[in-house]
């Protein structure tokens, strides 16, 4: 995934100018993202997080003020990071709507293998900053809706689906990551992929 597609999580008055300065944020972000990840929000340290990053304790300041603001701005990274790891796989030519919905499915659950933290991380800032939390949920549902809409201009899905749909298939989305890339990773990715497809073409009703 390239990280560097995702707009800077630092605070403005602190966004790097310089290739050298976005390469140290990114650092810092990763570190964070394990420490944060192992121990949790109140157990981690920045201490923690610039040992990890190889960096001195003053550098961190050069970027954050705070344990808080590191947190908040890992929550956006990696929010926007689950973006482009989506944009990525839908790139390279037209998809039928379905396609696309089974690809962005399939990617969230490779990037969730790859970095398991994700899950502790987002569930945590609901207690450590709930605005952080619920812009994550509110930006990932917008993002299916406007697919949604964009199948149903095509005549593909029907055209009354709604925000509440876009919801249900990200709590779907969720926790198939949950359980298929957190708790294991005994399935193979695109199997999930295609049996979540196959509920959204065909539903469960008997026929």
């Amino acid at each position: 995934m390239n990280k560097a597609e995702a707009p800077s999580p630092a605070p403005a008055s602190k966004e790097p100018r310089t290739e050298r300065g976005r390469r140290t944020l990114r650092k810092l972000l990763d570190a964070a993202a394990t420490e944060f990840g192992e121990k949790g929000f109140h157990e981690a340290s920045i201490t923690g997080i610039t040992s990890r990053a190889g960096t001195a304790l003053g550098t961190f300041y050069t970027y954050f003020d705070s344990k808080d603001e590191i947190f908040r701005a890992l929550v956006k990274d990696l929010s926007n990071s689950v973006r482009v790891t989506a944009g990525q796989a839908l790139a390279g030519g037209e998809l039928s709507p379905l396609e696309t919905e089974r690809r962005a499915l399939s990617a969230f659950l490779r990037f969730a293998r790859e970095h398991k933290e994700i899950y502790r991380i987002i569930d945590e800032s609901e207690f450590v900053d709930p605005p952080s939390h619920r812009a994550h949920y509110e930006t990932t549902a917008r993002r299916i809706l406007e697919r949604l809409q964009s199948g149903a201009k095509l005549g593909v899905f029907r055209n009354d689906l709604g925000e509440e749909h876009a919801w249900a298939i990200m709590g779907m989305n969720v926790f198939l990551g949950l359980r298929y890339s957190i708790w294991s990773e005994e399935e193979s990715v695109d199997r999930i992929a295609d049996l979540a497809n196959s509920i959204l073409r065909d539903g469960i009703a008997t026929r």
